[in-house]
C-alpha cells in the first residue's frame, strides 16, 4: 500500500496522505514519501496545480510520536535522530513552497503540530466544516517550535502564541478568520470545492504561476526596495514570455488566448 495516493485530473495531482491508522503521521516513512512526490513534481511540466489531502479520518496528526520515544533508545538519547528528524520535517515544508506548482490543502478531521504546520506550509487551504487545528504539543511538554515558523507566517503573532502556549484547537472557522485557511465548505463537498479552486489555478498560464510562486515567497522575506527590485525584474522575465504577449493580445481583442502551453 503506498504511503501517498496519487491521481491526476487534466493538470491537477491529487495526493492523499495514506496512513489513516496513524491518522496520516508524518513517519520517518511518509516524509521521504513526501520528498519523492516534490521531486517528481518538480520534473513535471504537465502538472500545474497540486492538492494535498489525508486519508480517513484526520488529515494529519503531527509527528509519529512512537518513532520518536523509539529513538530514546539510541546512546545518545535519541538526539541525533531528534536533530535529523527536524531537519528532514522542515526540508519538507521548504520543497512544497519551492516546487513550481501552488499547493493546495484539503483539511478535515484535525491538523495537530506539524500537520498544523503543514496546512500552513501549502500554498493555500481548503478546510471541510468541523476541522480543528492545533500546535498542542505544549499539552506533553513539546512546544511546537518548528511548526510556529509556517504558521507564525500565515497568521497574526499574537493568536499563534495563543495556540502555541495554551495547546488549545481553534475551529475550521476560526482558522479562516486568522488567515490560515482560505475557505470552509461542507465536509461532503471538500474534494469538489478544492478541486475547483485548483482548475481555476490550473487554466492560467503555466509560466506566469510558476515566476509569481517564486516570487511571492522570495519578496517576502527582503526589504521594500529589494522586494520591488527584485519583483520588478520577474515581471520583465514573465512579460518577455510568448504566450504572455499572446494572452495581452486576447485580452485587447475581447478573445480567449491561444497558449501554447
Amino acid at each position: 500500500m503506498a504511503l501517498i495516493e496519487r491521481y491526476d485530473k487534466g493538470a491537477v495531482r491529487h495526493l492523499t496522505l495514506n496512513a489513516p491508522e496513524k491518522l496520516n503521521a508524518l513517519s520517518d516513512e511518509m516524509l521521504a514519501a513526501l520528498i519523492a512526490e516534490c521531486d517528481a513534481l518538480e520534473a513535471d511540466d504537465g502538472i500545474r496545480v497540486v492538492t494535498l489531502g489525508g486519508a480517513g479520518k484526520a488529515f494529519c496528526a503531527g509527528h509519529d510520536l512512537k518513532q520518536m520515544q523509539a529513538a530514546r533508545q539510541s546512546e545518545d538519547g535519541g538526539r541525533a535522530y531528534f536533530a535529523d528528524l527536524f531537519a528532514r520535517c522542515s526540508a519538507v515544508m521548504q520543497r512544497l513552497q519551492q516546487i513550481p506548482q501552488p499547493v493546495i490543502a484539503r483539511v478535515h478531521g484535525i491538523a495537530t503540530a506539524a500537520g498544523c504546520q503543514l496546512v500552513a506550509t501549502c500554498d493555500m487551504a481548503v478546510a471541510a466544516e468541523g476541522t480543528r487545528f492545533g500546535v498542542n504539543g505544549v499539552n506533553i511538554g513539546l512546544f511546537c517550535s518548528t511548526p510556529m515558523v509556517a504558521l507564525s507566517r500565515n497568521a497574526p503573532r499574537k493568536h499563534v502564541f495563543e495556540m502555541l502556549t495554551t495547546g488549545e484547537f481553534i475551529e475550521a472557522t476560526r482558522a479562516r478568520e486568522i488567515g490560515l485557511v482560505n475557505r470552509v465548505v461542507p465536509e461532503a463537498d471538500l474534494d469538489a470545492e478544492t478541486e475547483a479552486l485548483a482548475t481555476i489555478v490550473a487554466g492560467k498560464l503555466g509560466a506566469a504561476v510558476r515566476i509569481g510562486k517564486q516570487a511571492f515567497y522570495r519578496q517576502a522575506e527582503l526589504p521594500l526596495a529589494e522586494a520591488y527590485a527584485y519583483t520588478g525584474a520577474a515581471m520583465v522575465e514573465n512579460m518577455l514570455d510568448e504566450d504572455t504577449s499572446e494572452g495581452i493580445t486576447a485580452f485587447l481583442e475581447k478573445r480567449k488566448p491561444n497558449w501554447t502551453r
